[in-house]
């Protein structure tokens, strides 16, 4: 059973920086998607980063390309989300999930059945 716990929001100004982790206990040794999603209030469940287990592969939302950067310490089972040069259109509950497949449709929240409890992440002006 997949568990996932993250951590690491807060509060920040507009070009500020915040890391998120997701720590992520029963993700074993088959290829697994791990993606970063956020919600807004009124707004949908967007797909902000995903990456795809053994291979590596990185995938990213237009709207945070060169400045946010996902990650994962195999040693600690554990994803990360670096996100740099924060905007107050960032503000959003941030969400980990996962599946056990690849990629392939990373950036829909209907791709994936398991999921963290969120953290909220404020960017003020």
């Amino acid at each position: 059973q997949v568990q996932l716990v993250e951590s690491g929001g807060g509060s920040v100004q507009a070009g500020g920086s915040l890391r998120l982790s997701c720590a992520a206990s029963g993700v074993t040794y088959s290829t697994y998607c791990l993606g970063w999603f956020r919600q807004a209030p009124g707004k949908e469940r967007e797909g902000v980063a995903a990456l795809r287990t053994w291979i590596g592969s990185t995938y990213y939302a237009d709207s945070v390309k060169g400045r946010f950067t996902v990650s994962r310490d195999n040693a600690k089972n554990t994803l990360y989300l670096q996100m740099n040069s924060l905007k107050p259109e960032d503000t959003a509950m941030y969400y980990c999930a996962a599946v056990r497949a690849g990629c392939a449709s990373w950036n829909r929240p209907a791709t994936f059945n398991y999921w963290g409890q969120g953290t909220q992440v404020t960017v003020s002006s």
